[in-house]
C-alpha cells in the first residue's frame, strides 16, 4: 500500500462527477487499501476517490477509528436510496480543504446503496455523524464540495481562513 496525494481545492477535478464503477478488478480493490492508508494518515474519517484525482464512484470511510479500532468500510458505485426529513447541523472539515471547517446542514439519517469490495450488493442507515460523512463523500463523486453547502457569507469567511492556513 502507499500513500496517495490529496487534491486541494480549488483543483478543477473536484467540481467533476465520477463515473461509474464498470467492474471491481484488484486495481481497484488496491486503490481503496491506498485511500484507506491515505486517509487514516491524513488523519481523517472519509476519503473520495477524485480526492486522489481517481474519477470514479468510490469512497472509503472509518469514522470510529480515532475513539476505537479500525472499521475500515469501502463502497463503490454507492448511491442514496432514502433520507429523512430531519435535519442536523454538523461541523464538516475536509481533507481537501485542510485547515478550515464549517458547518453543514444535511439529512440525519440516510439509507445507502454500494457495492462492497467482494462485488456484492449492499445496503445500510447511517445516523448522526456517519451519516454527516456519507453525504460528505458522496458530494465529492458528485463534483461539490462543502463550500457549495454554504451561504456566501459563510462561504467568504471559510475561504478567507482558507487562504490564511496555505499561506
Amino acid at each position: 500500500m502507499s500513500l496517495l496525494p490529496i487534491l486541494r481545492w480549488p483543483d478543477p477535478r473536484l467540481a467533476e462527477i465520477c463515473d461509474p464503477v464498470a467492474e471491481i478488478t484488484p486495481d481497484l480493490c488496491r486503490l481503496a487499501d491506498d485511500m484507506l492508508e491515505t486517509m487514516y494518515a491524513a488523519p481523517g474519517r472519509g476519503l473520495a476517490a477524485p480526492q486522489v484525482g481517481q474519477m470514479v464512484r468510490l469512497f472509503v470511510m472509518d469514522t470510529a477509528w480515532k475513539e476505537g479500532p479500525h472499521a475500515p468500510q469501502v463502497f463503490f458505485n454507492p448511491s442514496v436510496a432514502e433520507v429523512s426529513d430531519t435535519l442536523a447541523t454538523q461541523t464538516e472539515g475536509c481533507l481537501s480543504i485542510p485547515g478550515v471547517s464549517a458547518e453543514v446542514t444535511r439529512p440525519d439519517r440516510v439509507r445507502l446503496s454500494w457495492t462492497d469490495r467482494s462485488g456484492a450488493a449492499c445496503s445500510g442507515w447511517f445516523e448522526g455523524f456517519d451519516a454527516a460523512c456519507v453525504q460528505h463523500e458522496m458530494d465529492h463523486l458528485e463534483g461539490r464540495v462543502t463550500l457549495d453547502h454554504l451561504s456566501d457569507g459563510a462561504r467568504a469567511r471559510v475561504l478567507a481562513e482558507y487562504a490564511e492556513a496555505t499561506s
